[in-house]
Formats: C-alpha cells, sequence, structure tokens
C-alpha cells in the first residue's frame, strides 16, 4: 500500500525522507546507467524526445500500416540491391508485391499508401547491370 504525506508535513520534506529510507535499505544500488552520465544532455533541447526514442526502440510499430509498408517496401528494394541470386531478388520482390497488392485491394488506415508493386523485371535488369559493372 502507497504511504500517504502525513498531515502537516511537507511535501518535499515527505519526499526526500522516503528517498533517503530507500536508499538506506539499498533500493537504488545496481541500477542499470548507474554512474553513467544521462544519455543525451548535451543535445539541444526536444520537447518530443521521448516520442522519438519510443519509435526508435520499438523501430516504428508506432506507424500507422501504410507507412509501415512504404518502409517495408523501401527495405525490400536495399535488400534486393544486396541479394546474391537473381532467384533471390525476385523473391523478395514476390513477397513485397503480394503486400502492396492486398493493400491496394483492401486499403489500410493511414496515410495514402502511394505505393505500386515494383517492376521485377526491371528491378532484375538493374540487379544485372550493377553486378557486370562490379564484376
Amino acid at each position: 500500500m502507497t504511504e500517504r504525506k502525513p498531515a502537516g508535513v511537507g511535501f518535499e520534506t515527505w519526499i526526500e525522507r522516503q528517498i533517503r529510507e530507500a536508499q538506506d535499505r539499498g533500493e537504488f544500488e545496481g541500477l542499470a546507467g548507474a554512474g553513467k552520465p544521462l544519455k543525451g544532455l548535451r543535445e539541444p533541447h526536444d520537447e518530443l524526445w521521448w516520442v522519438k526514442e519510443k519509435l526508435r526502440r520499438e523501430e516504428g510499430t508506432a506507424l500507422p500500416p501504410t507507412l509501415l509498408l512504404r518502409k517495408e517496401a523501401a527495405d525490400a528494394r536495399e535488400a534486393a540491391g544486396r541479394a546474391r541470386t537473381e532467384a533471390e531478388v525476385r523473391s523478395i520482390l514476390a513477397d513485397v508485391n503480394a503486400k502492396i497488392v492486398e493493400a491496394i485491394r483492401k486499403p489500410m488506415s493511414g496515410p495514402p499508401l502511394n505505393l505500386m508493386p515494383f517492376d521485377v523485371e526491371h528491378v532484375v535488369a538493374r540487379w544485372r547491370a550493377d553486378r557486370e559493372a562490379a564484376g
């Protein structure tokens, strides 16, 4: 049960007593980051720092589905460029294209998708040209 502030005791005095008692019990020992500087102290002030930190930790899962699919499509395009085989390029694009087609057929929540399926043959031709230029 949470202890209530006694009447006639100032909040600051009451809180300081609770902190001191917790320190005496060792409740602040061994905490992660103990003795290390606080992250971001040298950064310019940003009122939305906690929102950005949450999005970074959760890797964008707070984004609307349409924006998540756009990100997935961009990631798939990069992965296709790094693929080792043509079959791998085609597989990556087939997976993301199926999701894009489904999202066009059944609109998702969020901002407009503004995304069309990848032209697989065009991407494969570019992939081949990049391999020949590097080779």
